[in-house]
This record gives structure tokens, sequence and C-alpha cells, in this order.
């Protein structure tokens, strides 16, 4: 018996549980979101309906197809926000915190699997790396509530301003994109908020501080302002982020907002250059940009935010690294060096994978939906976008596709959410031929 077991678990390596701890998760979210308990109607939610929100809220997508307010109980809203949570931080390091919890040891096998799950560089302080990380997301949560409180509180009184404080902060930390606001008025995200600083300055800081990586908080707490002693990981993040939010802003500002007041238009700008990377809030009616403004935004919902933290996408470093490689061979150089440091061949690979497979996910997807629903390849690319980078901001047309559609969407999301690499890890064994040499030959490209 004790043979069998152990054959078994040893089919499970750290991708395989990553991928079926997402899946349990889902299908014992659909399965509850389906119930009246969880209906504001307290009527059956069709399991199809139920199976797309409770993927979106566990990949920390944001696309809907009911009304987030207006169709779930408070029951079903936090059974959405407890998914929300447990997919932003991740469900091997939900389950790793639950064991310390329950003073239980962990073994070297969860160890690793962790260290899978977090993107970390080595096995060695990984359990204490994840109270870290726990500790620190309850702290950050806690800020942006009590941000956001005397707002909501003024718009919904005591309780409800507490509620809605909260919601909204895990929602952004972990980049899902729900947002509470449709009594108000349907799938009106946070538009009434268009020109309120402070919820979207809160927002905006939630978004990026999720979207940055864990690896990336220990370097800044460690470091402080010491650029120098970054690693290469944390300065790639640092100089990514600082761009995509400069240069959108001032993109969006002249093309999209500058009608408006300057104050208005600025925090408009700021807000559409942050979210779709890849949180899903917007405070604008997309239905309502230009085709450049469509097409900036699906750039950065492509890109998404760091890798190993809540947001989705292709992720920061893969592009830079892609750009790094693009610019040593303009250059004629031997290696791929970024701030002093050379690039290893595996890591070049391995960026070339994930942008491959996701880029390919993201046009046959699109392309799929358009075929299917008749839909304008604009909008589907928006939402395939917004599915495969784990965004949630849409053209307004997930509610009305069919079941294939959803299916797809689905589909797209868990992979964007897990990883293509991770999938066909999980799904095909390795061979072992890394020692294999094959005579060389020439191949021209370009």
């Amino acid at each position: 018996m004790k043979e069998l077991k152990r054959k078994i678990l040893k089919q499970f390596s750290s991708a395989r549980i990553i991928l079926f701890g997402f899946i349990i998760m889902i299908f014992f979210g659909a399965i509850i979101l389906s119930m009246p308990i969880s209906s504001r109607s307290r009527e059956f939610t069709p399991f199809i309906d139920a199976l797309f929100t409770a993927t979106s809220a566990s990949c920390v997508t944001g696309l809907i197809v009911y009304d987030t307010a207006t169709h779930w109980s408070l029951f079903g809203k936090i059974i959405i926000i407890a998914m929300i949570q447990c997919g932003g931080l991740g469900v091997v390091t939900m389950i790793t915190i639950f064991i310390q919890f329950a003073g239980k040891k962990i073994g070297l096998r969860d160890r690793a699997t962790l260290q899978s799950a977090l993107s970390a560089p080595q096995i060695g302080g990984i359990v204490r790396f994840t109270s870290f990380i726990f500790k620190a997301t309850i702290i950050i949560e806690i800020i942006g509530a009590v941000l956001m409180f005397p707002t909501f509180f003024k718009d919904f009184g005591l309780s409800k301003g507490i509620y809605y404080s909260i919601f909204h902060s895990i929602s952004a930390f972990c980049n899902a994109g729900f947002d509470l606001m449709g009594d108000i008025s349907k799938f009106s995200s946070l538009t009434k908020y268009q020109s309120n600083i402070m919820i979207n300055i809160t927002i905006m800081f939630l978004i990026l501080v999720g979207g940055l990586g864990f690896l990336i908080w220990q370097d800044l707490l460690k470091y402080k302002i010491d650029i120098v002693r970054y690693s290469t990981q944390t300065k790639i993040v640092l100089t990514m982020s600082a761009i995509l939010v400069v240069f959108p802003t001032i993109l969006f500002f002249f093309t999209e907002f500058r009608s408006l007041d300057f104050k208005t238009g600025l925090l408009s700008s700021a807000f559409q250059a942050v979210t779709p990377r890849t949180a899903g809030f917007n405070t604008i009616d997309y239905t309502k940009f230009s085709d450049n403004g469509i097409a900036l935004t699906i750039i950065l919902m492509l890109i998404g935010g760091g890798s190993g933290s809540t947001a989705g996408g292709i992720k920061m470093s893969t592009i830079f690294i892609l750009f790094a490689t693009m610019c040593s061979v303009l250059k004629q150089d031997k290696e791929v060096a970024v701030f002093k440091k050379r690039i290893e061949p595996d890591i070049i690979k391995n960026a070339a994978a994930v942008f491959v497979l996701d880029m390919a996910l993201f046009i046959v997807g699109s392309m799929l939906i358009s075929y299917i629903e008749g839909f304008s390849l604009k909008e589907t690319m928006f939402e395939c976008a917004s599915a495969v980078a784990t965004v949630g901001l849409t053209l307004g047309i997930t509610p009305h596709l069919k079941i294939v559609s959803k299916l797809l969407l689905i589909c797209m999301m868990y992979i964007g959410r897990v990883g293509g690499i991770t999938l066909i890890f999980a799904a095909v064994a390795p061979k072992n031929n890394g020692n294999a040499r094959y005579p060389k030959d020439q191949v021209a490209v370009g």
C-alpha cells in the first residue's frame, strides 16, 4: 500500500499539483455558486455561468457574465472574494499557510512545489518567504481598505462602507477587477469615481504593488533605495513598471482624455495605463475608446505584470529579455546582457516559448470566437487578450457569448493563470535527451 501511494505521489510533479489545485478550487467554487444560496434571487445559476465566474475569480481575471453586485447574494460574493484571495496568492501558497497554522511540518516535496508556485530562485527559506508574503498581503490590503473607507462610508454608510472597502482592496491587490458598483449601474465598474483622487490613487497603488512580484518586495524591503544591490529581476521589473506607467499615461492623455479638465484627464489616463496590467477595473467606458486606445490597451494587457505576482500576462521580464535579445542581435554582441549581467540561453528560450504560446492562444482564440459569434475581430481580440492575460476588461460582449465561446474563454483564463509552460510540463513527461548532440545546420531567418 505504501509503495502504491509512493508511486501515485511520484506522478504529481510540482506543475501538476499547481494545475490540479486550481482545477479543484474552480470546480468546487462553481458548484457552490450554482446553488440558490449564492444568488440574490435564490434561484439556481446555470452551471456554465457559475463555472465561468469561478474560473474568473480563481484566475483573478474579472470577466463576468453577471453583474457581481446584482446577481450574487452576500454568500456568493464572499465565495467570490475568497477565491480571488486564494487565486491571487496561489493555491499552493494558501495550503502551505493553512498547514503552518495547523502546526504541521512542511516536507521537502512541499517546499519544492512552493518554490515552483512562487517562481523563487532557491528552495532555502521558502517557508519563511511564504509567511512574509501572507503577512505583507494582509497589511497592504488593510491599508488599501482604510484609504478607501472614507469615500465608501460617505456613499454607502458604515457597514456597507467597510464591506466595499475590504472587497475592492482585495480585488485590486490580487489584480482581479471584480467590483460591487452594479447597485449604482450594472457593469459600471469604477466609472462613478473617475474624478475621485483617493479611489484612483489607492486602486492604482494596490494594482501596482500586487503586480510587482513577491520577490521584488523582499528586495525593496531589504535594500531600501540602494538600487545597485537590487537583483537583476528587480531592476527589470521596476524599469518596465515605470516605462509602462509613464508613456501610456502620456499617450492616453493626448489621444483619449485631452478634452477633459486636467485633473480628471490625468487621473483617467494614469488609471487606464495601470489597470490593463492586469486588474480589470475601469473608470471610463471602453466602447468609447478610439481604435488606437483599444490597441494600446490590448498591448498593455498582453504584457501584464511581474513574474511570481498576483498579475497575469506574458510578464514584464519576458518582454524585457526578448527586447534585450533583439538589441544584442542588432549590436552583434555574442551574449545577451542586461544591467551588466549575462542572461543564460535557457532563460531566453523560456521567454521565447512563453511569448509564442501566449500569442498563439490569444490569436487563435480571437479568430475562433469572432467566427462563432460574429463579433468584429477588434472586439474578440480585446476579450481574448483580457482572458489570456487574466485582466477582466471588456467591450461588453462577454454576457452575450454562446456556451462554446464561454468554454474557450474559461480555458484561456485558466491557461493564462497557471501558465502555458506549466501546463505542458505537467501534461508531457520530459524525455531524457538533454545530452543529445545533433549535427549543426544553417537556417536563414529574417
